[in-house]
């Protein structure tokens, strides 16, 4: 697990979605443009205005994009994030615009050794848990922090993908595959097995990055010849058939007659 925190730690996720003054609220507004322009279903997914006054925990927040906007919509927000170079830029970001939150440093894997058990409306995970060691082991943790009405809403890398199968013929991709210790890739089925304890109420898949990277890396964001042929709804069905983020929403399960008793 240092191995992934010192990854983590190198590199925090989207850093370098701005060029303007590390730090400034231009910087942060850009990063926040940046990253819902490209990956707009995450807006679509997290629904930040349904959970005003809810009570909201995010597993691996990273440098706080989600953070912020659960929080700007009056979300009670706590987050974990084991990288603490992530967790200090979120912590300014906060702080720079004013915004309260709760937040811990440490592995979801032990969970209930960080932070102190309680439930909560919404468990939110936006492309973490297949970078842990032991997804099955943070998963069993989570639903220590859930009610009966609590939703698990997470995104895992999807196994039959236009991405995968790049990175299975050896073409390096960008997007925290390169050089990343850990990046578990999940079929509906695995989905299912791994959320096996869960009913899940929707699953889809998301997200085939249309501009070329090089480009995209000067922001400049010019469509790959393919994807300008292809007619809009032919680009969308592929998306929603090989798309590289599976979007999943859940609820834990009650099928064992074992009521889970809020502990607020």
């Amino acid at each position: 697990m240092n191995i992934i925190k010192q990854y983590w730690n190198d590199r925090p996720c989207n850093i370098r979605h701005s060029k303007s003054e590390f730090g400034t609220e231009q910087y942060y507004n850009e990063v926040e443009e940046r990253k819902y322009f490209v990956e707009p279903h995450i807006l679509e997914f997290a629904e930040f205005k349904k959970w005003e006054g809810k009570k909201v925990l995010e597993i691996g927040c990273g440098i706080g994009t989600d953070a912020v906007n659960f929080v700007r919509n009056g979300a009670i927000y706590t987050g974990i994030e084991l990288s603490d170079k992530s967790l200090e830029i979120t912590k300014n970001r906060m702080a720079l615009f004013n915004l309260k939150a709760n937040f811990y440093c440490g592995n979801a894997e032990q969970l209930d050794q960080i932070l102190p058990l309680q439930s909560f409306d919404l468990i939110y995970s936006f492309g973490v848990l297949h970078h842990t060691s032991n997804p099955d082991l943070a998963i069993n943790q989570i639903k220590q922090y859930m009610h009966p009405g609590s939703e698990f809403r997470l995104m895992l890398y999807s196994k039959y993908s236009t991405k995968n199968f790049m990175i299975n013929i050896k073409l390096d991709q960008p997007e925290a595959q390169k050089g990343c210790p850990i990046a578990h890739t999940y079929s509906f089925k695995e989905v299912k097995r791994l959320l096996s304890d869960f009913d899940i109420i929707s699953i889809k898949k998301e997200h085939i990055f249309p501009y070329k990277v090089e480009d995209y890396r000067r922001y400049v964001y010019n469509r790959k010849l393919w994807v300008k042929i292809l007619p809009r709804k032919v680009f969308r069905f592929m998306e929603n058939k090989l798309g590289w983020h599976t979007l999943i929403i859940c609820k834990k399960s009650l099928k064992k007659g074992i009521l889970n008793v809020s502990l607020e």
